[in-house]
């Protein structure tokens, strides 16, 4: 695991880019036990950790994982490019729409993208 940075008021950790692939709620949970002890609020995991079926919206797993987190009072984003999924679905383009606009689960392409976002998120 790595360390929890402040970024902009938000305790950050950020997901090494290299590790087990994500896709379902287990793995939702081993991630949260692996950073409940690091004071983190935001979990940033690179695009590359997740499973491609884990963006395929009928097999539900993004739900799954997303609400685990949530429940756990973790904020999520997803780093990286994401364009090509979007291509594909039209319902996952809805949710990554409708994510960004809330402040629990976020797509970003990248650093700088996060740094804007938090920087200007409300209720940080």
């Amino acid at each position: 695991m790595t360390e929890v940075v402040r970024r902009h008021g938000v305790q950050v950790w950020t997901a090494p880019a290299e590790g087990p692939e994500l896709a379902t709620e287990q793995d939702a949970l081993d991630t949260i036990a692996g950073v409940y002890r690091l004071d983190a609020e935001l979990l940033v995991i690179p695009v590359e950790r997740f499973a491609p079926r884990f963006f395929d919206m009928d097999s539900r797993l993004i739900g799954g994982f997303f609400s685990k987190l949530v429940a756990y009072q973790y904020r999520l984003a997803v780093l990286g490019d994401v364009s090509a999924y979007v291509a594909e679905s039209p319902v996952l383009r809805d949710v990554v729409r409708e994510s960004n606009r809330g402040r629990h689960v976020w797509f970003v392409a990248d650093q700088a993208e996060l740094d804007e976002r938090l920087a200007g998120a409300p209720g940080r």
